[in-house]
């Protein structure tokens, strides 16, 4: 998609009828309709279904250290992610991979003694609380030893928009639900939007949906078939 920031929030415009074709926006409406925008955006990056990919990152791990920053600037210098999802794991020097299980604030706050051990992790927590400097915090246990690399998997905000000329980088199918669902959220309270309008955006963000929900694998467990399955390197024993 190679519309910029700009021309969505234009057609947006147009669609609530507040501009023409070929018409601009002043100063003060790229600094108001940008931040909508963007606004907006953040809002949908906590709808899982409007997150187009699942990105795996590599962080090598400190020799005897539990806690880590994550987040631009932190001791994990990337993206904050909106969410650490399975599966993540810990790789060894011998590009040896340990699965490690991602725990709830209850569950890790039921480990005892949190410094114990050094050794390969098999538990992440993921804080997502934001510091001062709009980082989250991950926490591994048991404490980490020498030449271990964590990898994890997350769910990363969606774009925003630095300047009113940014380009946007999305999937297809994004571009229109954006312009036709900034459209109601720009009329909200001054103008009435169309029905086939209103129509639009509810179907446009519903195929998004749609091409990012999840494919589902069904297993059933070796009691109710009454025969134990082969051992699998995708599904284990």
């Amino acid at each position: 998609m190679s519309h910029t920031a700009s021309s969505m929030i234009m057609r947006s415009l147009q669609l609530t009828g507040e501009k023409a074709i070929n018409g601009s926006l002043t100063s003060a409406e790229k600094t108001v309709y940008l931040e909508a925008l963007n606004s907006m955006l953040d809002s949908w990056s906590i709808e899982r279904l409007l997150i187009y990919t699942i990105l795996q990152e590599s962080f090598a791990l400190t020799n005897n250290t539990i806690s880590y920053t994550i987040g631009t600037g932190g001791d994990f210098n990337t993206t904050r992610p909106v969410k650490i999802i399975d599966p993540c794991f810990v790789r060894d020097s011998s590009n040896l991979d340990s699965a490690i299980e991602i725990l709830d604030v209850e569950s890790y706050g039921r480990i005892v003694f949190k410094t114990s051990g050094k050794t390969y992790p098999s538990y992440l927590y993921y804080d997502a609380g934001f510091s001062a400097t709009s980082t989250a915090t991950l926490k591994v246990y048991p404490a980490p030893s020498s030449g271990l690399t964590l990898f994890i998997n997350s769910y990363k905000s969606l774009q925003s928009f630095s300047n009113i000329s940014t380009a946007a980088l999305l999937p297809p199918g994004y571009q229109r639900a954006i312009e036709s669902n900034l459209c109601i959220e720009l009329a909200a309270g001054y103008r009435p939007v169309s029905a086939e309008v209103v129509k639009i955006a509810r179907e446009s963000k519903a195929a998004i949906k749609g091409i990012n929900l999840p494919d589902s694998f069904m297993r059933l467990d070796a009691g109710i078939v009454g025969v134990r399955p082969k051992n699998s390197v995708l599904t284990g024993p």
